[in-house]
């Protein structure tokens, strides 16, 4: 099985590429189109600002591949964002392959932004990819925009109001935590990724 990571600019790339290998497998760094396309599983990392990590997948050239892709696809944490539709960060336009619209936590007391830290990830519906998911199960956390629940959503948080901790819409997926980060329920997530 050939894994790829976008080499999109995200500074969590080599976490994600250490998690994957204590999973067994070497995920390839890469921007190239051709190696992207020719990969069974796809993995688009990313921290940082919405307008300039599309910037970045424009200047590569990247995305209307991505757009095109029929292999799975996930998105971590920005990557995930960048799966929708907009995102009010700095008013971009993303890939538009789920289609929600991410907004920026709500202001309010003792509510801190961005949200860091540990928080729990309950499953909204059964799917493949939150096999072995348990309700109590908890993962890491930092971000200051959300995707809002919908029919994409099968884990969501709960951090002012509820969003969306994991997404999916035909063969895209996205987590908002860092699974690399995220002990045992962010090794099995990425396992079930891997696996479907």
């Amino acid at each position: 099985m050939s894994v790829v990571l976008v080499d999109a600019g995200g500074t969590n790339i080599g976490s994600v590429r250490y998690a994957l290998q204590r999973l067994g497998v070497d995920a390839a760094l890469t921007s190239d189109a051709a190696t992207i396309g020719a990969a069974d599983k796809v993995i688009l990392p990313g921290v940082g600002a919405a307008g300039p990590g599309m910037a970045r997948l424009h200047e590569l050239g990247l995305v209307e591949l991505l757009r095109s892709l029929r292999q799975p696809v996930l998105g971590v944490c920005l990557g995930m964002q960048l799966l929708c539709a907009h995102s009010e960060e700095g008013d971009t336009e993303c890939l538009g392959l789920i289609p929600a619209s991410v907004r920026r936590f709500t202001e309010a007391p003792g509510l801190r932004i961005p949200h860091m830290g540990w928080n729990s990830v309950v499953a909204q519906r059964e799917h493949p990819l939150l096999t072995g998911l348990r309700d109590d199960g908890q993962a890491y956390f930092v971000h200051s925009y959300a995707v809002p629940p919908g029919d994409w959503t099968l884990a969501s948080s709960n951090y002012g109001g509820s969003f969306s901790a994991v997404i999916a819409r035909d063969n895209y997926y996205g987590m908002q935590f860092h699974p690399e980060r995220s002990a045992a329920i962010g090794a099995k997530l990425l396992k079930n990724f891997l696996a479907l």
